[in-house]
């Protein structure tokens, strides 16, 4: 099986055993037909994903790999904002009657600012940090911007990727590792969207530099089973299991802001069926 599905039956079972229950509380989210959503949480869950042994998708239920690269590829390589520059509809809700989600994600990402004399934003100083400095400790980026909040339509959920560069023995190639933070997770509709797209942002800026792949961290302040979702992940986690797929990039890429989604290549992706229209707690 693959082990992003160990991983996320682990924590599931353990979210839905030992989390903390939220019904009766006072809660922000609620169903679009007006009743509280109220989760099953754990604090600190963290998970690590090695990319050198497999491509951490989990077959319990299909991620669409590519869906989820275009998102990741419109935040840090388009630096968008906008819904109309997506392939996807998962931000619409939020966005207004221009498609804009304000100042937030890709805007943020794209924002500039003066690093020692030289005007750049987070995602070209991260580039630039690895080429010439890569065993620096200071290499990340992070969405969670305050004085972009109040303008922006929603707070970012995943909100910093901090980089780290590592050796193995015997290798020519540095190893390229990160950590994401998160602050929030809706783990039915989004954490393995999250691992993958992430997943595949770290093969994508590792090929760039001639870097390994390494491990993904995925660091969640407050993973939470919503209390609509608990009967689906129940079902879920019972499912079969599949080997992971393999997943590759296009090795003629060497410009980061070449890549497309179609420059993800997927194969022997076999998964149970796919679980539709699942509610989304706002």
């Amino acid at each position: 099986m693959s082990k992003a599905d160990e991983i996320f039956i682990n924590m599931c079972r353990d979210i839905l055993d030992n989390g903390t229950d939220t019904r009766g509380e006072a809660v922000r989210p609620h169903w679009p037909d007006g009743e509280s959503a109220y989760t099953i949480k754990k604090f600190g869950v963290v998970n690590r994903y090695d990319l050198r042994e497999e491509f951490p998708a989990i077959t319990l239920r299909k991620t669409a790999i590519k869906s989820a690269t275009d998102e990741v590829l419109w935040i840090y390589q388009q630096k968008s904002n906008n819904i109309h520059d997506l392939h996807s509809h998962i931000w619409d809700e939020w966005a207004d009657p221009d498609g804009s989600i304000g100042t937030a994600y890709g805007y943020v990402v794209g924002e500039k600012f003066t690093y020692r004399g030289e005007e750049t934003d987070q995602m070209d100083y991260v580039l630039r940090q690895l080429r010439e400095n890569p065993y620096s400790r200071r290499i990340m980026t992070n969405l969670y911007q305050f004085h972009d909040l109040a303008t922006g339509k929603l707070d970012p959920c995943c909100y910093s990727a901090t980089y780290n560069v590592t050796h193995d023995a015997g290798s020519e190639r540095l190893v390229l590792n990160m950590v994401l933070n998160q602050r929030s997770q809706d783990v039915l509709a989004a954490n393995n969207w999250n691992v993958v797209q992430y997943a595949v942002l770290l093969m994508m800026v590792a090929q760039v530099n001639a870097m390994i792949p390494g491990e993904l961290v995925h660091v969640i302040a407050d993973a939470h089973i919503y209390d609509r979702h608990v009967p689906i992940i129940e079902e879920l986690i019972t499912r079969p299991l599949h080997p992971a797929p393999r997943v590759s990039l296009n090795p003629d890429v060497h410009d980061f802001y070449q890549f497309t989604r179609n420059d993800v290549y997927v194969e022997d992706y076999e998964t149970g069926p796919q679980i539709n229209d699942i509610p989304i707690a706002i």
